[in-house]
């Protein structure tokens, strides 16, 4: 059978393949300890949940407009200006299924054959894929601690091409959790726009940062596009729930995607989420911030010991991008031993980095602070046998 052509850049994500070998552990009675998914350990908060029960006990399922309940754009928009400044009318807040959702948007809007797109290396895969899938070609700029792990304004003026058309970055970032803070991303917005191009900004860790304030790219331009999601922060990612602002000018070509792709996103889920915003909700997941915060700490001490911790902390998501070359340039291979080993299960760095990849891998803080602290023991015990056969 012949498939499109479309698919030949789309590598597949090597974590969900750990995954289905880790379960496979777990089922087989080992003491699986999962640092690999990018999924918190925390449940839907109740409000949330309480509010999308009622939703669906008061027949709340039809089809709402393409862009999204209004209430909800309302309160998204209100949420931009009490806790970023930024000034977003609900009108340019188009409610999506997933972040998926509003990257297929931006992506179809954006991009054609032939353009190129400016990303950093690492980065989300997915993120690369939808510009492939849209004909762009991407260019996976390197970045290291001397950049912050980040696309900045100097790297967009020393990558930039005539067909260069987007500039797209992730802050705080997966898999590095590192972000921009608000004059960088200024810089970055008039760098891009000095060169006529656009700015697509992912902040769907937006929220859980610990180091610094959260930003948003809102507040420095309004021709930004930015994609955000209740997954992460909100914690409520079976939901798939998401959004994307938009420059005003944009809106009803995106409507139009919108209507003919996925013509609305749950409504339910919807309802749901206009409870994420209340007060009592919010204290909730700032708690579960500090939480993570907390497990970061935990586990950077940990790593500290064995000599492995990244020399600059992640300020936000809750990723460690560690650095392996010590013990192995196959990251795959390292991932697969230590969870055949020592039933620990995390993420090879060849799923995020088209350079480089090989020698690192992701750690997602995603479990309690004594199954993380039993997580280093184990691979502190794999190291030392590593080390041996050395």
């Amino acid at each position: 059978m012949s498939w499109s052509s479309r698919l030949k850049g789309i590598a597949p994500f090597r974590v969900m393949n750990l995954l289905e070998t880790a379960q496979a552990r777990e089922a087989a009675g080992h003491d699986v300890i999962h640092l690999e998914i990018g999924e918190p350990d925390f449940p839907t908060p109740p409000p949330v949940l309480e509010a999308g029960q009622a939703a669906l006990a008061h027949g709340r399922t039809r089809y709402t407009p393409a862009g999204g309940l209004p209430a909800l754009r309302e309160a998204i928009a209100t949420h931009y200006a009490e806790h970023f400044g930024a000034s977003v009318a609900p009108e340019r807040i188009l409610v999506t299924p997933g972040a998926s959702g509003a990257l297929l948007l931006a992506s179809q809007l954006l991009v054609e054959s032939g353009d190129r797109v400016l990303m950093a290396d690492p980065t989300y895969p997915c993120n690369r894929h939808f510009m492939s899938l849209a004909g762009a070609e991407v260019d996976a700029v390197p970045v290291d601690e001397h950049s912050g792990w980040q696309l900045d304004a100097s790297l967009v003026a020393r990558h930039w091409q005539p067909r260069t058309r987007l500039a797209m970055l992730a802050s705080p970032s997966n898999p590095t959790g590192h972000m921009l803070g608000l004059d960088a991303l200024r810089e970055l917005a008039g760098s891009v726009a000095e060169r006529g191009g656009h700015l697509l900004v992912d902040e769907i860790y937006q929220g859980l940062t610990y180091d610094m304030p959260p930003v948003s790219a809102t507040a420095v331009s309004s021709d930004a596009f930015v994609v955000n999601s209740f997954s992460k922060y909100f914690g409520m990612t079976g939901w798939r729930l998401g959004w994307l602002v938009a420059p005003e000018d944009a809106v009803e070509p995106l409507s139009r995607l919108a209507q003919n792709i996925f013509l609305a996103a749950s409504t339910p889920a919807q309802y749901a989420a206009l409870a994420a915003f209340r007060p009592d909700c919010r204290e909730i997941l700032e708690g579960r911030r500090r939480e993570l915060e907390t497990r970061r700490d935990a586990l950077l001490k940990g790593l500290a010991a064995l000599g492995l911790a990244p020399s600059l902390p992640p300020q936000g998501a809750f990723y460690l991008w560690l650095d392996i070359s010590r013990y192995s340039q196959d990251s795959e291979a390292f991932c697969l031993s230590l969870l055949e080993e020592e039933n620990v299960a995390i993420t090879p760095g060849t799923d995020f980095a088209v350079q480089g990849g090989e020698r690192h891998v992701r750690i997602a803080f995603t479990t309690d602070v004594a199954r993380l602290e039993e997580a280093v023991a184990r691979l502190g015990r794999f190291l030392q046998r590593r080390q041996g056969m050395a």
